[in-house]
């Protein structure tokens, strides 16, 4: 009874923050979600703010279960943001988007949500960083990127994708049509001959030692 309780009142915290914001999430409102005594709150969790917590880290593990087979189908970079296309559309249709901006808008001020939040966000980047890795192997710029930091981009790429498509939604949707085009640079690179994918690589090459020298100085 303990372990169901507490998961009533972390999917009651969720249904919460999405329903009344996060300004309007108190004990009492949780506990009416969840259809338990608001003592119980802090009897399992001590505060409102460690409940909050606790419910971020829950929610980000039930969609990352939710979505991991379908991500270790993934197998280009094509197929990957499309898979984004899709998770974004049905986040957004289950209310995941509303509490992500929520949860981003309350760690602004409340350190232990902030931490909370990039641990759930965390979770995500890992499973992309699987992907990543999976997809480029082989391809001619695999060694001129750094997986764990192009995970870290696309992720928070879509965060602000999602939370942007609430003011302008044709000006997300060409944000998204333009990650797809960057993939589609990808796919040229990879039907290039050997001599062409030489130069390429060459190329990239000496652009990634210029940039680790501080970029080109001037006149050169």
């Amino acid at each position: 009874m303990s372990a169901d309780t507490r998961t009533k009142l972390l999917e009651g915290a969720l249904r919460t923050v999405t329903e009344q914001g996060i300004a309007k999430t108190s004990a009492r409102t949780i506990a009416a979600a969840a259809g338990v005594n608001q003592a119980l709150v802090f009897y399992h969790f001590g505060s409102v703010d460690e409940l909050l917590a606790a419910a971020c880290r829950y929610g980000a593990e039930q969609n990352v279960a939710r979505y991991r087979e379908r991500l270790a189908r993934v197998g280009s970079l094509a197929e990957l943001l499309e898979l984004g296309r899709e998770l974004h559309a049905e986040e957004r249709a289950d209310g995941q988007v509303a509490v992500l901006a929520q949860l981003l808008a309350g760690s602004q001020t409340q350190p232990r949500l902030a931490a909370a939040t990039a641990a759930g966000l965390t979770l995500w980047i890992d499973e992309l960083e699987q992907v990543l890795a999976r997809v480029l192997a082989g391809t001619p710029i695999t060694a001129f990127v750094d997986v764990p930091g192009l995970s870290r981009a696309l992720a928070a790429s879509f965060v602000g994708l999602e939370l942007y498509e609430g003011v302008d939604q044709e000006g997300a949707l060409a944000a998204l049509d333009a990650l797809e085009q960057l993939s589609g640079l990808l796919g040229v690179l990879e039907d290039l001959g050997p001599v062409a994918q030489r130069a390429v690589r060459a190329r990239l090459r000496r652009s990634a030692g210029r940039r680790g020298q501080g970029g080109p100085r001037a006149g050169a």
